[in-house]
C-alpha cells in the first residue's frame, strides 16, 4: 500500500529537483521556452518546467584568453613569431547565447586573424617600441566584431616577439652602430661648444694681461695638487720678448762689423804709399 504512495512522492521529489536552480552572482542562465527565447534569469533561486523549458549558463566574469603564437611577417619583409593574452567578459547572455554558436572558439579566432593582420601593416621598430599602440589597436577592432555577439573585450596584450638569431644580431650591429653615431654627434657638438667658450674667453684676458697670469697661476696649483714627478717651471711670455731683441741687434752688429775692417785699410792704404814724398826728402 505505502509503495503506490511512495513512487508519486518519489516523482514529485524529482520533478523539483530537475526545476529548482541556484546561480550565483556572476552568473545567468538564458531559458528558452519550447525552442524560443524567453527571459535572463539569475541570480538566486528560480524554478524551470522540466521539458518544456531549457536554460543555457553563462558566466559574466573576465576570461583570460591566451592567443597562440602566430608567424607574422612584417612590412618590412621580416619574419617573426608573436603571442599575445586576451581579456573578455560576456556583457549580454541573449547575444552571447543566440547570435554565435560557442562565442569562446569565436573570440579566440578573431583574436588570432586581427593579430596577424594588424602587426603585419607596421615595422618590426614599430613592433617592438610601440607595443602600446599595437595593443589599443588591436583590442578596438577586436571589440568592435564582437560587440554584436554581446562580449566586450577589456584588454589585448602582446606578449612575446620572437625573432631568428640571424635577425638579433643584425640589430644589435644596427644598435651600436646607431650609438657610435651619436656619440661622434655628441662628441663633435662638445667640441664647438668649448671651442666657442675658449674664444670668449680668450678675449676677456686679451684685455687684461694680469688675468693671463691668474690663470698660470691657477694651472700650477692644479697640477702641484697631482701627485706627479713633473717638474716645471713657470716661464713669463715677456721674457721671449727681450730674446727677440736680442737676436735682432746681434745679427744687425755683424755686418757693420764686417765692413770697418775693409774701410780702414783702404784708409791707410795712401798713408803708407812709398811714392809719397816725405817731408825729409823735401
Amino acid at each position: 500500500m505505502w509503495v503506490s504512495y511512495l513512487v508519486p512522492v518519489v516523482l514529485v521529489l524529482l520533478l523539483l529537483a530537475a526545476s529548482v536552480r541556484i546561480l550565483p552572482e556572476y552568473k545567468r542562465g538564458v531559458v528558452f521556452f519550447l525552442g524560443r527565447y524567453q527571459a535572463v534569469k539569475g541570480p538566486g533561486l528560480f524554478i524551470i518546467i522540466p521539458i518544456i523549458q531549457k536554460i543555457e549558463v553563462v558566466d559574466l566574469r573576465v576570461v583570460t584568453m591566451d592567443v597562440p603564437e602566430q608567424d607574422v611577417i612584417s612590412r618590412d619583409n621580416v619574419t617573426v613569431r608573436v603571442n599575445a593574452v586576451l581579456y573578455f567578459r560576456v556583457v549580454d547572455p541573449e547575444k552571447a547565447i543566440i547570435q554565435v554558436e560557442n562565442f569562446t572558439v569565436a573570440t579566440s579566432q578573431l583574436a588570432q586573424t586581427t593579430l596577424r593582420s594588424v602587426l603585419g601593416k607596421h615595422d618590426l621598430d614599430e613592433m617592438l617600441s610601440e607595443r602600446d599602440k599595437l595593443n589599443n589597436d588591436i583590442q578596438e577592432i577586436i571589440d568592435t566584431q564582437t560587440e554584436e555577439w554581446g562580449i566586450k573585450v577589456a584588454n589585448v596584450e602582446i606578449k612575446h616577439v620572437d625573432l631568428d638569431e640571424s635577425m638579433i644580431r643584425a640589430i644589435a650591429r644596427q644598435a651600436e652602430a646607431e650609438r657610435e653615431r651619436r656619440a661622434k654627434v655628441i662628441h663633435a657638438e662638445g667640441e664647438l661648444q668649448a671651442s666657442k667658450k675658449l674664444v670668449e674667453a680668450a678675449n676677456v684676458m686679451s684685455g687684461n694681461t694680469a688675468s693671463l697670469q691668474l690663470r698660470y697661476l691657477q694651472t700650477m696649483s692644479d697640477m702641484s695638487n697631482k701627485n706627479a714627478s713633473t717638474i716645471f717651471f713657470p716661464l713669463p711670455l715677456d721674457i721671449m720678448d727681450v730674446f727677440k731683441t736680442m737676436v735682432k741687434g746681434g745679427g744687425s752688429s755683424q755686418p757693420a762689423s764686417a765692413s770697418a775692417p775693409e774701410s780702414t785699410d783702404s784708409d791707410s792704404k795712401p798713408t803708407h804709399n812709398d811714392s809719397d814724398p816725405s817731408p825729409r826728402d823735401i
